[in-house]
């Protein structure tokens, strides 16, 4: 197949534009989707400090290397990637070197921090804890609590995440099912600011998955493409499925439930006050209830440890 925009030789197809792209084209599409993102997201942002969550893999991988692309001639922007370290470990030590080889690669400066030192306990020893619990539950709300507390650390005005277009069309399709309005209107990206958050920015909001995948094989980043040895039991896996065979019959699904999700979030704010979230009483973080659900999980596991 030939390219749309030439005469070049297609590297991939894009059937919810009826188009396929050589090379340079998609590239160029790529960091124009991600450019015209990161104006509608961060406006008039001329000075302070961007955190990335670069967890090593190809989303984030990518998302850094965007952003670094995007603020490079802005001597004013300082960039900082923020990694986690959840304590998997068959997993996580991979990808943080892939990580700190990007960061250094690019050079901009990284932090790591580990949910044992943070939290005093890590995922693999919570797996053992909480046998029957899904670990994504707990390993993803320590994760946002950890990512939110060091991008605060580092004096972030705003968080990108690697969050890509279909991980936003199943996080939507998800909220959708279970009736969930408040995380609708919570989902990255954040339209306001909230104390105690850093706003989350997602610049790979219009780019799907497979693009995230060949961009960063093109433009050879490094990251490492294994999976999380626990995320065969995710509750997403259902919706991730739903959405690519949605997608399938009907190209375009993905973009139209984020234009939901956009309409939605809009009405919402327009008519419902923004209530300032409550404040854990044991780590002080904010909380949409008395005790979070990070301290929730971490209670549970203490508990369950002792009786053990």
């Amino acid at each position: 197949m030939r390219c749309s925009s030439c005469a070049s030789p297609a590297v991939i197809d894009q059937p919810y534009r009826g188009a396929h792209a050589c090379a340079d084209h998609f590239l160029a599409s790529v960091e124009e989707r991600v450019r015209r993102e990161m104006h509608r997201q961060l406006p008039r942002f001329g000075r302070g400090t961007v955190a990335v969550a670069l967890s090593g893999g190809k989303d984030s991988s990518v998302a850094l290397a965007l952003s670094h692309r995007y603020f490079r001639r802005r001597p004013t922007v300082r960039l900082v990637a923020v990694s986690v370290d959840e304590g998997i470990a068959d997993y996580r030590p991979s990808t943080l070197r892939a990580a700190g080889s990007l960061a250094e690669q690019l050079g901009v400066e990284h932090h790591v921090v580990r949910a044992a030192e943070e939290l005093g306990t890590t995922v693999d020893r919570t797996v053992g804890d909480l046998p029957g619990t899904v670990p994504c539950s707990y390993c993803g709300v320590w994760r946002r609590g950890l990512l939110n507390r060091a991008a605060r650390d580092v004096g972030a005005d705003a968080l990108v995440l690697g969050f890509n277009l279909d991980d936003l069309a199943q996080t939507v399709l998800m909220n959708l099912v279970h009736g969930d309005l408040d995380r609708l209107v919570r989902m990255a990206p954040h339209r306001i600011r909230q104390p105690g958050l850093v706003p989350r920015v997602a610049p790979l909001a219009s780019v799907p998955e497979r693009e995230v995948y060949l961009y960063a094989r093109i433009r050879a980043l490094p990251f490492d493409h294994r999976e999380c040895p626990h995320a065969g039991r995710a509750a997403r896996n259902f919706f991730r499925d739903l959405v690519w065979k949605l997608e399938e019959a009907q190209p375009g699904t993905r973009q139209s439930l984020l234009r939901t999700h956009d309409r939605l979030v809009e009405q919402w704010l327009a008519s419902v006050p923004v209530e300032r979230p409550a404040v854990c009483r044991a780590c002080g973080e904010p909380a949409a209830q008395d005790l979070c659900r990070a301290c929730e999980y971490l209670r549970i596991a203490r508990v369950a440890s002792e009786a053990a």
